[in-house]
């Protein structure tokens, strides 16, 4: 079975290449973006001005196709691709909780904004911390590296 998207929209950062991409958007606080929803979807921006955080879903269209055991930016050990966030996954589709500061017709500015300018948008959800939020006991691998994520940045090790 062969599942296909096509894009919503298109996202717009300050970032133009991959190499120093921050790799979470709580390690790109206050970095500003546009997601621009193509006009044929912008009818399903109704309502969404009411949610101050907003996920989007998008297409990691420059990554290279990925490798089962991948060695993560946070750790230079080996990792099932499954237990990691790399870009570089046998479904290159990426996701971000960021700040909604302004609807405008069909562009959106966000703010904490880790993903490369130009990248295809394939959804926007709403963030609702009810349904988001999850007390959680463990955190795998990461226990030992979260504290690395404010300087992590994209090196280009998942590009093509």
């Amino acid at each position: 079975m062969e599942i296909c998207y096509r894009p919503i929209g298109v996202i717009h950062s300050p970032f133009r290449e991959p190499n120093g991409v921050p790799i979470q958007p709580s390690a790109a606080k206050g970095i500003r973006g546009t997601v621009e929803v193509f006009p044929e979807y912008a009818d399903g921006l109704k309502d969404i001005e009411g949610f101050s955080h907003v996920i989007l879903i998008y297409h990691f269209h420059l990554a290279r196709p990925g490798e089962l055991i991948v060695r993560p930016y946070m750790d230079d050990e080996g990792h099932g691709v499954f237990a990691t966030r790399a870009p570089g996954r046998p479904n290159p589709i990426g996701l971000s909780v960021v700040r909604l500061l302004e609807v405008r017709g069909r562009r959106l500015t966000v703010e904490n904004i880790d993903v490369l300018d130009g990248t295809p948008l394939l959804d926007i959800k709403p963030y609702v911390p009810e349904f988001d939020v999850h007390r959680v006991e463990r955190i795998g691998w990461l226990e030992k590296n979260v504290h690395k994520l404010p300087e992590a940045r994209d090196d280009g090790r998942f590009t093509r």
